[in-house]
């Protein structure tokens, strides 16, 4: 697996810019998310972001499990997932490219 530069670059952009747009919001996260569901185009594109979002959380689930890890290991990146969506995946694949050893005939 090579080093994951393109998720780490996104991840960085975005939340950054997630930073930037939330220290500009005039409203709370939760009344955001709340304006967002009261129309039905928006809470269409809300609806489509966490089905992706849970796919990408089974998937970090699946992930963990077949390396031996715990539900436990993965739950700051699903509670990222909950709130920012996006923000857990890309920082699970940052953090397993980057950080996690690996296997004894990679390391050569």
């Amino acid at each position: 697996m090579s080093r994951p530069y393109l998720a780490l670059a996104a991840l960085l952009a975005f939340s950054l810019y997630t930073a930037w747009s939330m220290a500009m919001a005039e409203q709370s996260l939760l009344a955001f998310g709340l304006e967002l569901l009261s129309r039905p185009d928006t809470a269409q594109v809300v609806i489509d972001l966490y089905l992706l979002a849970s796919l990408a959380a089974l998937w970090m689930y699946r992930d963990a499990r077949a390396k031996g890890r715990s539900l436990f290991s993965i739950l700051p990146y699903l509670a990222l997932t909950v709130v920012f969506a996006s923000i857990g995946p890309l920082t699970y694949i940052v953090v397993e490219g980057f950080l996690r050893t690996r296997p004894l005939e990679l390391r050569r």
